[in-house]
Order: C-alpha cells, then sequence, then structure tokens
C-alpha cells in the first residue's frame, strides 16, 4: 500500500511539473510602419512572431520575408501604449537576409512581464535599407481554445 502511495505521488508531482512547464503564448504579426513618408519606399515584407512566456523567460521565434534590403537586427522593445514606439528591452537573433528567421529569449522582471499582459511589448526587424525599423508587430496573447 505504502508503494502505492508513493507512486501516486510521484505521478502528481509529475503532472504539476510539466503543467508548469506549459507557458502562455503571445503572437505578433509583423508589418511595415513607415516613420515618415521618407521611408515609404524602403519598408515592405510581412511576417509573425510566436513567443511563449514561462515564468520570467519569454521565449521568440518567427519568420519573415519580402524585406527590400537584407535584415540588419532584431528588437524586443517596451512601448508606453500599444502602438507606440518605445525603448529596447533586449536584442534577438536574426538572420541576414530579405528572408529569414527570428529568435532569442528575454528575461522579464514584474514589470515587464505586466507589459507583456498588457500588450506594449513588440518585436521590430530593422533592415540595410530601413534602420529606424522595417518591420514591428506587438505581442498579444493568445487565447486558450478547448
Amino acid at each position: 500500500m505504502r508503494q502505492h502511495l508513493i507512486g501516486i505521488a510521484l505521478l502528481l508531482c509529475s503532472a504539476v511539473t510539466l503543467g508548469a512547464q506549459v507557458g502562455k503564448a503571445f503572437k505578433a504579426r509583423l508589418a511595415p510602419v513607415p516613420i515618415d513618408v521618407s521611408m515609404q519606399g524602403a519598408v515592405a515584407g510581412s511576417g509573425s512572431v510566436t513567443a511563449t512566456r514561462a515564468g520570467n523567460k519569454l521565449t521568440i521565434a518567427g519568420t519573415f520575408d519580402g524585406l527590400h534590403s537584407p535584415a540588419t537586427l532584431a528588437q524586443l522593445h517596451k512601448s508606453p501604449v500599444t502602438g507606440v514606439r518605445g525603448p529596447v528591452i533586449g536584442d534577438l537573433v536574426v538572420t541576414n537576409g530579405t528572408t529569414g528567421t527570428i529568435s532569442g529569449a528575454i528575461d522579464l522582471n514584474a514589470a515587464l512581464a505586466d507589459d507583456l499582459e498588457k500588450g506594449r511589448l513588440y518585436v521590430q526587424v530593422h533592415s540595410e535599407g530601413a534602420k529606424d525599423g522595417n518591420l514591428w508587430g506587438w505581442l498579444l496573447a493568445q487565447e486558450n481554445k478547448r
């Protein structure tokens, strides 16, 4: 009987651990957003990013294509309100090309976790022809579908 109870306890602990590892999902659609009229010809393309928050770690992965010039940099930014530019939170890894991938992981403190939940964090991809930003996308929580 004692072994049976220990087995059940281990099974429950494993289930709790696996459940705790499942993170909350976020998604962003990457699109060109010219800062001014002079940039309209330099920005192009599209893409998407998914992000998973597990504890204080935000893991980001995505793709992009259709840039007019090769990507040079991708970053996570914090916006004061959704849709408004803000400061850099951290750098992401991006492939240099007009088509490529984005990846990275960022540690979140309590304030950044709150900003993520409120839709204030966004991914920005820069390119040779659009050094101030070519593609942008705000991370928004995904609904759990059952």
